[in-house]
């Protein structure tokens, strides 16, 4: 079942494998049509689900080309001195119906200039999902603070609110919500928590913009919201990124720490604290200006194609689809489903193998471990030996990270299959998508369970 852990799935499988599993033996490919009734599997020569491209598009046009020319014609690209990143947090700012919004050079900054202006420092700890980007990490270790990683709920794969209980201690500062491929978090069980126990939040919402719980967008529940603008999100500006707050005062603190701490309004060069430079140019502001223009189209898309692979997958044996927090709208930056491979009766990378042969992209899990298993934590290393933040004595326990930490984080990346998802996708491109899953699940069952038949007779 899902919720196996590693050595329960070991077990289990060893106990049946060799006659259950199928791996493309010689002897599975001659049972494929004629004695199951099942129509040929492309990877053994049969015909292909999807024999046509996937529908294409330009994300950059005539409308970022304007915006672009007139960022040129001010004879300045200086966020400050220009009037294109201006524009840009003013209208992203209308979007969320939040008063501020600020500019800055990546997703990652937009993440460290959130922890900077909250106040973490050394000996502070920061619980975050152990199924992210790198990016959610490093401002946690510039600060001199310790990531804490919390477990997830099996079928969301977002932070279970459970876990974060359990990880909390009178060091933790801040809670890091990741809406994990545009899926909201339990939002009210999250700010339940932290309002308890005296304990700032941020939003994680690189990959879901305009995703909403309970009908409220992700970003503005916690006290800052950060989104990433890198070529590969829902809009991008080439790199970029934006941090959204209803607080004046940290809105005032973050466009600081964005900008070397200077007052650029007020006192100029001479800066109070140390901040680095994660400032914006007006070239991305402009196409940034246009690019959130589209943003609501974009989403609503992506919304739609991903709940139609939903409709069109439940139920199938040994599938578990990607479930979506309740109350929730979900933008879909890729979707994920999850394989049991008992139940299918294949492995998870025979299973993408034959579907890829379907020509239907896919990866195995998102990334490839939980990234407290990462090198630069376990090993504690940093470039050319400069230190570690977490290691440098301010800590009174550094916490153990490497396997084990997150059981079902772990379990949930083993099972994972990753399909792409893009607002240029025709409604067929995914109903074919949707067929070749289908396909190839109802082969590897079907061919299963005659196994168990015949090995019962």
């Amino acid at each position: 079942m899902f919720g196996l852990t590693r050595e329960g799935r070991a077990i289990q499988a060893c106990s049946d494998r060799k006659s259950v599993l199928s791996e493309g033996t010689e002897a599975g490919r001659e049972d494929g049509k004629g004695e199951l009734g099942m129509t040929e599997l492309a990877l053994y020569g049969g015909p292909k689900a999807k024999s046509t491209p996937f529908g294409e598009g330009k994300r950059f046009g005539e409308e970022e080309l304007a915006q672009l020319r007139e960022a040129l014609d001010q004879n300045t690209l200086f966020y400050w001195s220009g009037r294109k990143v201006k524009q840009l947090c003013a209208e992203f700012a209308a979007l969320h119906e939040v008063p501020y919004c600020v500019a800055v050079s990546s997703g990652t900054a937009a993440i460290h200039v959130a922890l900077a202006s909250l106040g973490v420092g050394v000996g502070d700890e920061v619980i975050t999902s152990p199924i992210t980007d790198w990016g959610t990490i490093i401002g946690i270790l510039y600060q001199g603070a310790v990531p804490v990683f919390a477990d997830v709920d099996p079928n969301t794969y977002n932070l279970d609110p459970s876990s974060v209980v359990a990880k909390i201690t009178s060091r933790t500062k801040i809670i890091i919500a990741v809406h994990l491929a545009g899926n909201p978090c339990d939002m009210d069980a999250i700010m339940e928590i932290a309002k308890g126990k005296g304990i700032r939040v941020i939003e994680d919402c690189a990959q879901s913009y305009l995703a909403e719980y309970k009908g409220r967008k992700v970003g503005t529940f916690g006290d800052f919201g950060c989104f990433s603008l890198n070529d590969f999100k829902h809009i991008s500006t080439g790199d970029g990124g934006l941090v959204i707050t209803r607080d004046s005062e940290l809105a005032r603190l973050a466009a600081l720490y964005a900008d070397k701490y200077y007052h650029r309004s007020g006192s100029g060069r001479d800066p109070e604290w140390l901040a680095p430079n994660y400032r914006m140019t007006e070239l991305q502001g402009a196409v940034g200006i246009a690019q959130v223009k589209k943003l609501p189209g974009i989403c609503q898309r992506r919304h739609e194609l991903g709940d139609r692979i939903t409709q069109g997958i439940s139920g199938l044996p040994g599938i578990q689809p990607h479930r979506i927090t309740a109350d929730s709208r979900a933008t879909y930056w890729f979707y994920m489903l999850r394989v049991n491979e008992q139940e299918l009766g294949t492995r998870r990378h025979h299973f993408c193998e034959a579907l890829r042969a379907e020509g239907i992209p896919c990866s195995e899990g998102y990334i490839p471990r939980p990234v407290y298993c990462y090198d630069v934590l376990t090993k504690a290393q940093v470039l050319h030996g400069a230190g570690f933040p977490i290691s440098a004595g301010f800590h009174a326990a550094v916490p153990a990270y490497g396997e084990g930490l997150c059981p079902v984080a772990e379990e949930v990346l083993a099972t994972a299959v990753r399909l792409p998802v893009s607002e240029f996708f025709t409604d067929r491109d995914v109903d074919e998508m949707v067929a070749a899953i289908r396909k190839v699940a109802s082969y590897f069952a079907s061919r299963r369970a005659a196994a168990v038949k015949e090995r019962g007779a």
